[in-house]
């Protein structure tokens, strides 16, 4: 059985179809010895590499879709690696075989909570898409009030360098002394959306944390620096809301559901071990986690 190209690369966890088709059409992409073309479609047989380096796809069968919910602290990167050898979100998740993570959108080096990631790319970018205009929700500590005047300018918009933004809603949440807590949604995520508003309007971000994407919410048990992956029932309805539809349904392998984490000795990694967390509603009982 052969599939297309693009679809193979996106499924091994590369990026999305449309970013594999520029990847072949830039002449990253050999099978068999050759430059890949647009069109081509490829079998279990077939050698592929991308940028000289080979793909080691172990089957042909679509790995079983994969979502994480992984509490980002602040102080790591939403990248693969760092030239500066600054920690990543990255170095805490479990290794994949033939596919790797991807992370739905991003969070910067001093945003906190809730980042989803995925072993599928076409599902990445489908998330990411403005199109689907997922709402991101945020905890916001901001240094002062926000006053009448300011929260209808960020409710109505407000002009960023790169285009008109505003929040979907924002709510008071208590605070004392000279900080303030906010709750804020948007439909987009552009890169630093929420402290470039309140900067636009004169206020400062002390602290900001993502607290919903989508559908899916931080649970209250899930401690900073670690990860579970997301139960069925919440799973499909992520995919719901953007109306993907699952190819494969997960097998009933009897494998619990991750939720851990890794330490933070990260220089040694085959010697890491998962630490165990409560997942929400069950107190007191630790899961381990599972590599693939």
């Amino acid at each position: 059985m052969d599939e297309k190209l693009q679809k193979v690369l996106a499924r091994f966890g590369l990026g999305s179809r449309r970013l594999m088709e520029e990847w072949i059409a830039a002449g990253r992409v050999v099978v068999n010895g050759q430059p890949a073309k647009l069109g081509d479609r490829v079998t279990a047989q077939d050698k592929i590499a991308v940028d000289g380096e080979a793909l080691r796809i172990p089957s042909w069968v679509r790995p079983r879709l994969r979502v994480l919910r992984y509490h980002k602290p602040a102080g790591e990167l939403t990248t693969r690696s760092d030239p500066a050898g600054r920690p990543t979100v990255f170095d805490r998740l479990p290794r994949l075989r033939g596919s790797r993570w991807i992370a739905v959108g991003r969070l910067d080096y001093n945003t906190e909570g809730l980042l989803l990631l995925t072993n599928d790319g076409d599902l990445a970018n489908a998330l990411m898409h403005p199109r689907a205009g997922i709402e991101r929700e945020y905890a916001v500590r901001v240094l002062g009030e926000v006053s009448p005047e300011q929260q209808v300018r960020l409710l109505q918009g407000v002009a960023l360098e790169d285009g008109e933004a505003h929040f979907v809603t924002l709510q008071e949440a208590g605070g004392e002394g000279a900080n303030r807590w906010y709750h804020v949604t948007l439909a987009e995520g552009r890169n630093r959306e929420v402290r470039r508003l309140f900067e636009a309007v004169g206020l400062t971000v002390s602290r900001l944390i993502r607290v919903r994407y989508g559908v899916v919410e931080m649970p209250r048990l899930l401690k900073t620096g670690y990860f579970d992956e997301l139960p069925d029932e919440e799973r499909e309805a992520l995919l719901a809301s953007v109306q993907w539809v699952n190819p494969v349904i997960p097998p009933s392998d009897g494998v619990e559901r991750v939720t851990a984490s890794l330490p933070d000795a990260r220089k040694n990694n085959s010697r890491r071990e998962a630490r165990q967390t409560p997942s929400r509603g069950r107190t007191g009982q630790g899961r381990r986690a599972v590599r693939d």
